[in-house]
């Protein structure tokens, strides 16, 4: 029996554009479509019949991937999948949260049982091998954080630009008058993992050392707040202390603050600590500079994509139609009222 993916491999595209040939759910060009359905024809593909059935008799459900790994939790999380609910109850889509940290077997059962018409992927890393596993299905998903874009040419995504909000702060330390900075990174398995922030941030820290000329020193975070907050004290506890942090990992802040607050380091004056990925009106959060998540305008973009690659939305609520699936970097930016303090004692090179 022939499959989505003989058809793509017989027509010289790929399987998301037999799926959207085949459900009309994107605009594609007429030669493209005439060779997809000629491949049909002449394979005899028949869709499994909740795919052809898929605007008459939709699940109206959406998928949310998290895969997560018992007894860890990250408030970033689940603020996303609070506000990503919330955008698709307003095209009266339900969600269906799926934690399997393999990711790819929860996926495929969900694909081949009808059980929801789309997909959001969340923790993407690199050449992620959820996104190739459900481009081959013609299942359509949209991705809440990227990779490497070259891996990702066929289905629609959406981000944080980390690479950006990383040397933005860097940067503005810099600007302040800091010329040693630290970078508490993603923690170790995430970049072992490689998670596209984890990745995206290293690159922004590296990036912004070069445009600016400060000494910019690398730490990996970890998942135990005792390990990270010990790193910070390592960084410190030398001829040369940095006077600013910036941190991407933000799971272990509160322990840090306090181990450094027990250890006589005085905020902002010993220390400027800039944290990156922040979830707006997080309470709790110290009043400190920052660079907040968009993550209610992700929320409701990666939604979008997702039941728009569904066919799930009418023509009006459609972002107007381009040559590919959308690809969007949001811009990060300070949180205004909260400036980087110089340090105390300016530093030379």
């Amino acid at each position: 029996m022939a499959t989505i993916k003989d058809v793509a491999e017989r027509s010289g595209v790929a399987p998301s554009t037999v799926s959207y040939v085949l459900s009309g759910s994107r605009k594609i060009s007429e030669g493209t479509r005439t060779r997809v359905l000629e491949a049909v024809r002449e394979l005899g593909y028949h869709p499994r019949a909740s795919a052809r059935t898929l605007r008459s008799s939709r699940s109206s459900v959406l998928a949310l991937a998290v895969p997560r790994e018992a007894g860890k939790y990250r408030a970033v999380d689940g603020r996303f999948a609070v506000e990503i609910s919330d955008a698709a109850r307003v095209h009266g889509f339900d969600v269906l949260l799926m934690t399997d940290p393999d990711g790819v077997r929860g996926l495929r059962r969900v694909a081949g049982s009808g059980l929801a018409d789309a997909a959001v992927l969340m923790a993407v890393e690199e050449a992620d091998p959820r996104v190739g596993a459900m481009t081959a299905a013609g299942f359509p998903v949209a991705l809440l954080g990227h990779g490497d874009a070259r891996h990702e040419t066929e289905v629609p995504w959406v981000d944080l630009d980390w690479e950006a909000a990383v040397a933005l702060a860097v940067r503005e330390a810099a600007a302040a008058g800091h010329r040693h900075v630290a970078f508490l990174s993603s923690s170790e398995h995430e970049v072992a993992a490689r998670r596209g922030y984890a990745l995206h941030g290293l690159a922004g820290a590296r990036r912004a050392a070069r445009e600016t000329g400060v000494s910019v020193t690398v730490r990996p975070s970890a998942d135990d707040p005792a390990v990270a907050a010990a790193r910070v004290r390592e960084l410190l506890d030398t001829d040369r202390p940095p006077t600013a942090l910036v941190v991407q990992h933000l799971i272990p802040l509160p322990q840090v603050l306090t181990e450094l607050a027990a250890s006589d380091v005085r905020l902002p004056d010993d220390l400027a600590v800039v944290p990156v990925g922040t979830i707006p009106d997080e309470s709790g959060l110290p009043d400190l500079p920052r660079i907040d998540l968009p993550v209610s305008r992700m929320a409701a973009a990666v939604t979008e994509l997702a039941l728009t690659a569904a066919g799930a939305l009418p023509a009006a609520d459609r972002r107007p139609a381009q040559a590919g699936p959308h690809h969007e970097l949001f811009a990060p930016h300070l949180v205004p009222g909260v400036p980087i303090p110089p340090p105390r004692t300016p530093r030379t090179r």
